[in-house]
């Protein structure tokens, strides 16, 4: 992969983001992700190329076809990045939570009016 293009970068790109939505589930074939794209062949190869160099779909040839699947470890990988930062906002969220708790009045919902 090019020093320059992260994984990141590379799934930055929406129709490559719909690429690897294609290809989640199993194998698809370069004429089957056309379809799915909505874009003109070379348009889906150089965005293939872009994908396997980043490391983030593998391809095997089927006779006269090239079969192309997810290879989920750089999403894991980005996953694994983004734990700790969820971790932060669900402490976050909990601590407000936990505020709006004791400091708002309780609401018969009934009534609709404050206990």
């Amino acid at each position: 992969m090019s020093s320059t293009l992260t994984v990141l970068d590379v799934i930055a790109e929406p129709t490559r983001r719909r690429i690897l939505d294609a290809v989640r589930d199993g194998e698809r074939s370069v004429g089957e992700l056309v379809e799915v794209v909505g874009m003109h062949q070379p348009g889906v190869s150089r965005h293939l190329k872009v994908l396997r160099d980043a490391g983030l779909v593998e391809v095997r040839r089927d006779a006269q076809r090239r079969l192309y699947r997810l290879r989920p470890e750089p999403l894991m990988e980005i996953d694994a990045w983004l734990e700790p930062y969820r971790r932060e906002w669900a402490n976050r969220l909990d601590a407000l939570e936990r505020h709006l708790e004791r400091t708002t009045e309780p609401f018969d919902a009934e009534t609709e009016e404050p206990r």
